[in-house]
């Protein structure tokens, strides 16, 4: 098995699975046991979603499928869905897998332990192996930024992939909370931000399933808060496991421009839907950017390739 590094994200050639590697899972909202299936795929294939219970209906793990941000990022193709695709798509872009064919067997991902580990665990245990073509890259040249209020998301120039993000919440176990400059590398991500579990309010769940959704949700799948305190009888993770757990949901959402992304992501408050914001508006602005693909390259040609919009595959 191939060891993941702690190289940067950024560099050298793309990688995928070594072996197939699968597991079983809850569906958070279903409440039904779901299969997973993490499948080796060829250079320049991307990540790819394959429901199985639909006659290998296809999902690419791009902006342009999605349908829906509310609570989760959901990908649509043909009037059907594919829900919380943020956390493995974390995973493999926290570990630098560029191309996996992901088969589910039903409406949505199943929610593990509500955070990204599992998946890491699961890519460890394939194993990644170098593949010939070179990593293409998204690099920002110039600020892109979005707002809603007092919450915005932006993308500066940067030399690597770096996060910073800050949350304020009017709860005493959440407060104001703030990662500062993380540069994402697969060592830092698997021990840093995957174990962070998603997180949410009581009343929230209970309003929820009333409504016949997030049935699968429990203390087992999520950190669950009251009014007042952290309702898990093991406590968290990190002491600011909620900060983490909104770092890792900007790095799967991010995941969806389809390139790894040259620059310094930094959010307040933001959500999925502010996330997907600012790859549309990333999308939007190609003089904002190039795509630098080295195997493109003639001999002494030191500039990165520009190329318009993100359908380089």
């Amino acid at each position: 098995m191939r060891q993941i590094d702690n190289s940067d994200l950024l560099r050298g050639g793309e990688h995928t699975l070594s072996s197939r590697v699968q597991c079983t899972g809850i569906g958070v909202h279903t409440g039904r046991p779901v299969e997973l299936v993490l499948n080796p795929a060829a250079a320049g294939t991307g990540i790819l979603f394959v429901r199985r219970d639909l006659n290998g209906l296809r999902f690419p793990a791009r902006a342009e499928w999605v349908v829906d941000t509310n609570l989760a990022t959901s990908l649509g193709n043909r009037g059907e869905r594919l829900s919380t695709v943020e956390h493995l798509l974390a995973a493999l872009r926290g570990l630098g897998v560029d191309n996996c064919t992901v088969e589910v067997s039903g409406p949505e991902l199943p929610i593990m332990d509500g955070s990204a580990a599992p998946f890491v665990y699961l890519l460890q245990q394939a194993g990644l192996r170098p593949q010939r073509r070179m990593r293409r890259r998204l690099v920002i040249h110039r600020p892109i930024e979005v707002r809603d209020g007092n919450r915005w998301v932006r993308v500066l120039p940067s030399r690597g992939f770096k996060i910073s993000t800050s949350i304020d919440y009017p709860h005493a176990a959440i407060g104001s909370q703030e990662l500062v400059g993380c540069r994402i590398t697969p060592r830092f991500f698997a021990r840093q931000i995957a174990p962070a579990r998603t997180f949410g309010f009581l009343r929230e769940v209970q309003s929820l399933q009333s409504i016949g959704l997030a049935r699968g949700g429990s203390l087992q799948n999520a950190v669950v808060l009251d009014d007042e305190r952290v309702l898990n009888r093991d406590g968290l993770r990190f002491p600011d496991e909620f900060v983490r757990h909104k770092a890792l949901d900007l790095i799967g959402d991010l995941a969806l421009l389809g390139l790894p992304i040259q620059g310094h992501v930094k959010a307040v408050r933001a959500g999925h839907a502010l996330h997907q914001a600012l790859v549309a508006e990333i999308r939007a602005n190609p003089s904002c950017w190039t795509v630098d693909a080295p195997g493109e390259r003639q001999a002494g040609d030191v500039a990165p390739v520009r190329v318009r919009g993100l359908r380089t595959a």
